[in-house]
């Protein structure tokens, strides 16, 4: 793809990738940031209820819960199986994970705390490739046309701005191809 000659060919080409892929991915991201915090608020809410003997907290489990479930539509419209849930538990447990990292590494273990942060990576990374279809359920393997799109995509959209490097993913297990490709596509930088 050649290099836009104006700003006007530039963001007509990124409308275009738009249309392609619909998802706003930088605002996705934010936005299952914030459902990983609601889901944790449900479980503190429910320890609180356990710990004190107050209902009260329980009471708003349900309106949090609506509210996650709410914006958990906004990403995942469809899905098939059991998705809906993997999908929560995987952000759940990235979330987590970070959490544990952060205190490990609030305790100067900083080798398990980087170990964690990557696993929270990974599950954040399959939680994306899951509900962008970049996952083979039937075989549980990568989808390497899906891959190639999506990094063709990001590829020409960089280099419409700025010359790119080609990343080379070292890494050629699912988690490492899932990597690669989020953090080409779910750019949280690029408005």
């Amino acid at each position: 793809m050649k290099k836009a000659e104006s700003v006007k060919e530039f963001v007509e080409r990124i409308d275009a990738a738009k249309k392609k892929n619909p998802k706003d991915l930088s605002s996705d991201q934010d936005l299952t940031i914030a459902i990983m915090n609601l889901i944790s608020i449900e479980e503190h809410l429910i320890f609180s209820g356990a710990k004190t003997g107050k209902t009260g907290f329980y009471d708003m489990v349900q309106e949090v819960r609506e509210l996650r479930k709410n914006l958990m539509l906004k990403i995942i419209p469809s899905y098939e199986g059991e998705v809906w849930c993997i999908s929560k538990h995987l952000l759940a447990s990235s979330m987590r994970l970070m959490e544990v990292g952060t205190k490990q590494q609030s305790m100067n273990h900083k080798e398990e705390a980087y170990q964690l942060f990557n696993q929270a990576y990974d599950l954040y990374c399959l939680f994306w490739g899951l509900n962008m279809n970049l996952v083979n359920i039937d075989g549980a393997k990568w989808q390497g046309d899906s891959l190639e799109k999506v990094q063709k995509e990001v590829a020409e959209i960089k280099a419409a701005v700025q010359p790119v490097q080609a990343e080379v993913a070292t890494d050629n297990s699912m988690f490492g191809k899932l990597k690669s490709v989020i953090r080409k596509a779910v750019d949280c930088c690029i408005e």
